[in-house]
């Protein structure tokens, strides 16, 4: 039955990990889109500086690249609040498999400490058993 048991904490060790994987990729990619956020937003910086240094050549072409820059940062914005979320799910999905796997665990443990206990309590019946055994012989020899 322990064995059984085992198995559980097995199965249940790997799905914990598999959570923790998908968890950590989740967090890369939101790492990638806030960094596609800020890049964007460096690159508009300097778009704005080269605009106000040509002012002729900004004028036809910065309007365009502005629709351009506010489309892709709500994109982006999107994206990292579904990301956002997507990294909720996974943090409860990776909780509740690490409860489950805790609850196997203990009852692991449980199991262990009463086997123990019973050896422990067989042991002691053997040994008084012998001590008894050997008081009957000492009395009876003397």
């Amino acid at each position: 039955m322990a064995k059984d048991l085992n198995n559980l904490i097995q199965i249940h060790e790997w799905e914990v990990d598999e959570k923790r994987r998908k968890l950590g990729e989740l967090l890369r990619l939101l790492d990638n889109l806030e960094a596609q956020a800020a890049a964007l937003e460096d690159e508009l910086v300097r778009e704005q500086i080269i605009a106000k240094e040509s002012p002729e050549e900004a004028g036809y072409l910065y309007g365009g690249y502005a629709e351009t820059v506010i489309d892709r940062r709500e994109r982006i914005r999107q994206s990292i609040e579904q990301m956002e979320v997507s990294i909720s799910e996974a943090r409860e999905e990776l909780r509740e498999a690490y409860v489950e796997l805790k609850k196997y665990e203990v009852a692991q443990e449980n199991r262990e400490r009463r086997a123990a206990l019973e050896r422990n309590r067989r042991e002691q019946v053997e040994l008084n058993e012998v001590g008894l055994q050997s008081y009957v012989r000492k009395k009876l020899a003397g």
